[in-house]
């Protein structure tokens, strides 16, 4: 065990200074963007009086622009032949465009906000991947990857601290959130958004990208078999993956208050941010298809603890449980790309994974609101039934991993 943290730690100090800055890059925006979007939804609700029906339109619509945008740029990297500037566009586009949520009086202008970050975050994801797979050879590939997760996750955790020290000193135990609360949020969150657009200008370098001198398409067929065969195992599992939002809501169901709702939120990003590293390198010595599974398990059986849970402090377990899943497999997949396509074509494959993942979020979260509650005069199976089904995808995605895609 000491070889191997030992090994990790030389692995981490002689990685390319991309992987350092975009991982600081992630750092510093999840700060950015936790402190406010964590917010958003009370603001939109508690301030301006907005209903749940017009926040899901807004949602939906930003988060399915953000995955068409995801495969365009990804494409448009591998025609470059560059990633970085791609990726500082999209940083910079979110970074400039949260600021304005301080002047938001109605819907209109917070959904204008909102498209506009998710554009950033459309333009800079694929782009942002293909460079880190670039930047590192296959033998520190999930070092690489799971040590940007966890500087992301990092981030998110110390912005969701932040939000909840500001609301803190300025309400005490108000219920609701007032307008110039979420303003002082808002107005802080620019520091670390600025300097993670600075941090990826100056810290990160293009490289050379191998191999392809044709021009690239955006074709599915022409990233090879073993992508196809990856994204159909992957998107099964996707299927299964709701909303963490109904997570959320179980541990409320389950007796869990707002503040303890957010202490479990701190408590899973905390493992999420230990886990992501050691679980990236452990991939890069036993296989990206072993920590998958390993992962994709353990997901199956939080999902079905939680289905079972019986009380609130059970499921802030099991969420805490959950940030080893996220640790093991989020990074790993990533990596495993990487893997399996040539490198003239990660900006594509990035792209591709990342828009039918964020296609198949929908249908997922759509199954698992019908399934606890039913649709029109049908109730639906109850709380547990979205945790049962999605225990059951996860371990048939294991399933289908292990017998069927080769190593």
């Amino acid at each position: 065990m000491s070889e191997f943290i030992s090994q990790q730690r030389t692995g981490l100090r002689a990685l390319h200074r991309n992987i350092w800055a975009t991982g600081l890059t992630s750092f510093f925006t999840d700060i950015s963007s936790e402190m406010v979007l964590n917010l958003l939804p009370l603001f939109m609700v508690n301030v301006l009086g907005v209903r749940t029906g017009v926040i899901g339109l807004i949602e939906g619509i930003a988060e399915a622009t953000a995955s068409l945008l995801k495969l365009f740029s990804g494409w448009f990297s591998d025609r470059l032949r560059a990633r970085k500037g791609l990726a500082v566009a999209g940083y910079a586009m979110s970074a400039f465009s949260k600021p304005f949520f301080y002047f938001a009086t109605s819907w209109g202008l917070v959904a204008v906000v909102r498209w506009a970050d998710r554009v950033g975050k459309g333009i800079r994801t694929a782009p942002r991947d293909a460079l880190v797979a670039d930047s590192v050879d296959e033998r520190n590939r999930g070092l690489a990857f799971g040590f940007h997760r966890a500087a992301d996750t990092a981030g998110a955790l110390v912005g969701i601290l932040i939000a909840l020290l500001v609301v803190w000193l300025a309400q005490r135990g108000d219920a609701q959130l007032s307008r110039s609360t979420f303003q002082t949020v808002v107005l802080l969150s620019i520091i670390p958004g600025v300097l993670g657009v600075l941090t990826l200008a100056l810290g990160a370098q293009d490289v050379p990208v191998k191999g392809g001198a044709e021009r690239p398409r955006i074709t599915f067929r022409g990233l090879g078999r073993r992508f196809a065969l990856f994204m159909l195992i992957v998107g099964l599992f996707d299927l299964g993956n709701s909303s963490d939002a109904f997570l959320i809501l179980r541990a409320q169901e389950r007796g869990l208050n707002v503040v303890g709702v957010l202490g479990m939120l701190a408590t899973f990003n905390l493992v999420y941010t230990l886990v992501s590293t050691p679980a990236g390198s452990l991939s890069d010595r036993i296989g990206r298809r072993r920590v998958i599974v390993g992962g994709w398990l353990v997901y199956g059986a939080i999902y079905l603890g939680v289905a079972l849970a019986r009380s609130g402090w059970q499921v802030w377990l099991l969420y805490a449980l959950y940030g080893v899943y996220y640790g093991m497999a989020y990074g790993t997949t990533r990596a495993m790309v990487a893997d399996i396509v040539p490198p003239h074509l990660r900006g594509t494959a990035y792209g591709t994974y990342n828009t039918m993942l964020g296609i198949l979020d929908f249908p997922a979260s759509f199954i698992a609101g019908v399934l606890w509650q039913g649709v029109g005069p049908w109730q639906g199976f109850g709380p547990s039934a979205p945790f049962l089904f999605g225990a059951v995808m996860a371990f048939l995605a294991a399933g289908l991993m292990v017998g069927v895609m080769k190593t």
